[in-house]
């Protein structure tokens, strides 16, 4: 089945236009000021939501249904098409198969599957060890045959370039394609000549990664355009950059006794409402008590 309206129909049409930078939304406010900054999709990373709902490490210790209850969140708050990374797919082949059906189910576009075996750790971080091809090749046919829609995006991730080397991770990305992935994630790659490199030898829609901190350049959109890649996510950018501003206000608080001398950082409550579309909701309130039901 497919349907040009869906969110994977969305997602798909919005690369095709040119590279998409994806910022990650950690919640559903965060989701709607990345709609409303004229950004074309969403990435809910595992790393945000395990830091900024949970407050736990990027090691895989969230479930499946606490990552689609944030996933319906967002989906119901913002018309995005949304990328939502599954870490390792909550199990075998036939957990997979759910997941896909879960998060499928309430609007994700995408879901991202990797290839590290559990624990998992940080994609730009050593000590990572990689499942054998064959494993998530099997999880990826699953994967393929448990979407509905047939414009739903199987994002395949390979840890392999920082555990096996490049030409390994090369080789597991046309495995990944021929067992049912729609995308490929090449995570760490290390320079602009292996972007290239990369886009060369896999020639399907590519994801970059420009997390901060990490192995890779932080490439421009253009930049990566002409590398030859579809997207590039900006997973934990939006987190980093609140939870450092929280941090640094909540300082300040204490050591002057008063938020006074801060309201100038602040989002100001009209422009939270304007979010929010507060002024939407006041006046469905008026009509149901007026009996207007235009």
């Amino acid at each position: 089945m497919t349907d040009s309206d869906s969110p994977g129909a969305r997602l798909r049409a919005a690369v095709r236009l040119g590279t998409q930078l994806v910022p990650g939304a950690f919640n559903a406010l965060t989701a709607r000021l990345i709609e409303r900054a004229g950004f074309q999709a969403a990435y809910l990373s595992g790393a945000a939501f395990s830091a900024g709902a949970l407050a736990l490490p990027d090691v895989g210790l969230f479930t499946l249904s606490e990552l689609v209850d944030e996933t319906t969140r967002i989906t119901r708050r913002t018309a995005l098409p949304l990328i939502v990374d599954a870490d390792t797919g909550f199990g075998e082949a036939v957990n997979v198969e759910r997941t896909i059906i879960e998060l499928e189910a309430a609007g994700a576009a995408a879901v991202q599957l990797e290839d590290q075996q559990l624990p998992k750790r940080c994609g730009h971080l050593s000590g990572k060890s990689l499942v054998e091809v064959d494993a998530m090749c099997t999880k990826l046919r699953a994967a393929a045959a448990a979407r509905k829609n047939k414009d739903f995006v199987i994002l395949a991730r390979t840890d392999a370039r920082g555990v096996e080397g490049f030409d390994a991770a090369v080789e597991r990305a046309k495995r990944y394609v021929a067992a049912g992935a729609d995308w490929i994630f090449p995570e760490a790659l290390e320079t602009p000549a292996e972007f290239e490199k990369f886009a060369q030898l896999v020639p399907v829609p590519l994801v970059a990664n420009l997390t901060e901190f990490g192995r890779s350049p932080l490439l421009t959109r253009d930049e990566l355009h002409q590398l030859g890649y579809a997207a590039a996510l900006l997973p934990v950018t939006t987190l980093r950059l609140a939870m450092k501003s929280v941090a640094d206000a909540l300082q300040a608080i204490a050591a002057a006794g008063t938020q006074r001398d801060l309201i100038g950082k602040m989002q100001t409550r009209q422009e939270l409402y304007d979010v929010l579309g507060y002024a939407d909701y006041e006046q469905r309130d008026r009509s149901y008590f007026s009996g207007d039901k235009n």
